[in-house]
């Protein structure tokens, strides 16, 4: 069984497990503060690092938790990492996170479902304060304004609206870290957390290219990148594809194959993401002998990686009911990736509001 289907199988499990598992609310008497940041770490560059440096200079006493998805190593645009979350913990805990916590699987839900995941787990952990990176651009400082007087701004299509006022701040749609920050006030707004004051925005850095970065690990060569990244990483990335670790672009595609040829009508309408027109399409151009010919089968969704998502839903064939029982139950269980030492460990469990903590086991 290759690396990744080994990956899948054992997070199908911990996902099932979560699924059954009860919320158990916890009595908490600590007064640190915690920022909690959430962050794909794909990999950690200089952005993020500028982000994290930022938010411990200005909560120097607080205890920093890094968020990283998660279940089946897909992203939200539904492809896979580029390294296996324990590896992007490691990365984040050497470089200043006292605590990383896996995130939501994203790649498998919708954006307003991981989104609404995510507010769950800030609520779960007490957090006192949230540092999200954005793209300054015309009209977008007013929606921050708003955001941290505590209104419900919420993105509607082509437009955000300040639900709070009932204004339309922006006439227009959002680049994708704006995007999530307005769909995090919609979300947080929705369970009931107050996060008046509680965001730091802080003004994406130049000079990292994701797609230089993603190329330099393709061809084994970071020349061209060594100044976009700390050096940890770079050094765990090397490790990684010296070890055969790199799961970038890699997918279980007999399984998606497998799915996508074998399931009967009923049972591909009931997975997340899909629709009855989907699975009907698939249905009448199968059968399907590689990944290119399925994909021309997938029909176009509102998101641009609506395909992707798709083949991350075959490959792991999870039921919208049972996505909505996930959710309805999230964070059921809070499995800790990495801790910078046990008093920062111990200064977690006394924050955090979920009796259910568990250490990650990263054995396939």
């Amino acid at each position: 069984m290759s690396q990744v289907s080994s990956i899948l199988k054992r997070d199908k499990k911990l996902f099932f497990k979560d699924l059954e598992c009860e919320c158990k609310i916890s009595d908490t008497t600590s007064d640190i503060d915690l920022v909690a940041d959430f962050t794909e770490y794909n990999p950690l560059h200089n952005g993020h690092y500028h982000c994290m440096k930022t938010a411990k200079h200005h909560f120097p006493d607080s205890l920093f938790v890094a968020i990283v998805p998660g279940l089946f190593e897909r992203s939200g645009r539904g492809i896979p990492y580029i390294l296996p979350r324990e590896l992007r913990a490691e990365i984040a805990i050497s470089v200043g996170a006292d605590v990383v916590v896996e995130g939501p699987p994203m790649g498998i839900m919708g954006s307003g479902q991981y989104s609404l995941c995510l507010c769950k787990m800030f609520k779960a952990l007490n957090t006192s304060y949230i540092p999200r990176g954005y793209k300054k651009v015309e009209g977008f400082d007013e929606i921050l304004k708003r955001i941290n007087m505590g209104h419900h701004v919420a993105p509607k299509p082509y437009k955000i609206v300040d639900k709070t006022t009932g204004e339309i701040l922006l006439r227009d749609k959002l680049e994708e870290d704006n995007y999530v920050i307005a769909s995090f006030a919609n979300s947080l707004s929705k369970i009931g957390f107050d996060y008046k004051d509680k965001f730091l925005f802080v003004e994406r850095i130049g000079g990292v290219s994701g797609t230089l970065i993603r190329q330099s690990i393709l061809e084994d060569n970071f020349d061209d990148v060594l100044d976009m990244m700390p050096q940890k990483t770079i050094d765990v990335l090397r490790d990684a594809i010296k070890n055969d670790s790199i799961i970038y672009g890699i997918r279980d595609e007999k399984s998606i194959l497998q799915t996508a040829n074998d399931y009967g009508f009923d049972e591909l309408a009931g997975l997340n993401l899909f629709n009855e027109k989907l699975a009907s399409n698939i249905i009448e151009n199968r059968s399907f002998d590689d990944i290119a010919e399925l994909k021309e089968s997938i029909l176009r969704g509102f998101s641009t990686h609506f395909k992707e998502r798709i083949l991350s839903i075959l490959e792991n064939p999870i039921k919208k009911s049972d996505i909505s029982e996930y959710i309805d139950r999230y964070p059921s269980n809070i499995r800790i990736l990495g801790y910078k030492n046990e008093e920062c460990l111990e200064s977690f469990k006394q924050k955090i509001n979920n009796e259910n903590i568990s250490l990650f086991w990263s054995s396939a």
